[in-house]
């Protein structure tokens, strides 16, 4: 999925950067980013940021599936943007969003007492 933010920024990009076939070229304008490239621009905005754990450009896909779940998104929907073909892949991201987790609240509990009624005398 495409945020329109991200298109409009990356409508920007191409209206500033006039790239001549690829909308990110590798070093050489006529080839597309390398894998290595794309790995190594990941680490160097990791470092930007002062993130100390370890990133990878997978880093950005799981952190992408655990904000969706702890914005409550069905794990069904996330397991399709995926491209999962096993929900149990999916569900792999349910155990990093812990505070989801915490936050279901259990059926029993939404349950109203029952509380006796007294009749009157007759």
């Amino acid at each position: 999925m495409l945020s329109p933010r991200l298109l409009e920024l990356l409508r920007d990009w191409y209206r500033i950067a006039r790239p001549a076939v690829w909308l990110f070229p590798g070093r050489d304008p006529l080839l597309p980013l390398t894998t290595r490239q794309f790995n190594r621009a990941v680490h160097a905005a990791a470092d930007r940021a002062v993130i100390k754990k370890r990133v990878t450009p997978h880093t950005l896909r799981h952190s992408f599936a655990t904000h969706l779940l702890e914005e409550k998104t069905d794990v069904r929907l996330i397991q399709v943007l995926l491209g999962h073909a096993r929900l149990d892949t999916t569900a792999l991201y349910a155990q990093v969003a812990t505070n989801v987790i915490r936050a279901v609240m259990s059926p029993l509990d939404r349950l109203t007492p029952l509380t006796s009624e007294k009749k009157p005398p007759s």
